[in-house]
């Protein structure tokens, strides 16, 4: 299994770098499972359901967070609706 985890995607230039790259990345090393860290993605304070909805376009399997998920109000809406239980 081929496994890939990206750390702190950060701001407008991290989302911009892991959405142009990652479907390359994804098809050159034969990828079978991507783990994104976004909650530093937008603007360096938490992630929007935008943001998380293009970064699984890309080509994310999980996009992780941390302490910063909660600068964005619009996590606490979008948060509940997309966890998931394994």
């Amino acid at each position: 299994m081929r496994l890939l985890f990206l750390g702190d995607m950060v701001g407008k230039t991290g989302r911009t770098a892991v959405w142009e790259q990652l479907p390359g990345l994804i098809s050159d090393f034969r990828l079978d499972f991507v783990i994104v860290n976004g909650e530093n993605a937008a603007g360096g304070f938490g992630i929007t359901e935008e943001i998380f909805r293009e970064t699984l376009a890309a080509g994310a399997d999980v996009v992780t967070t941390g302490n910063h998920v909660w600068d964005q109000r619009d996590a606490l809406i979008f948060a509940p609706r997309w966890s998931q239980t394994w």
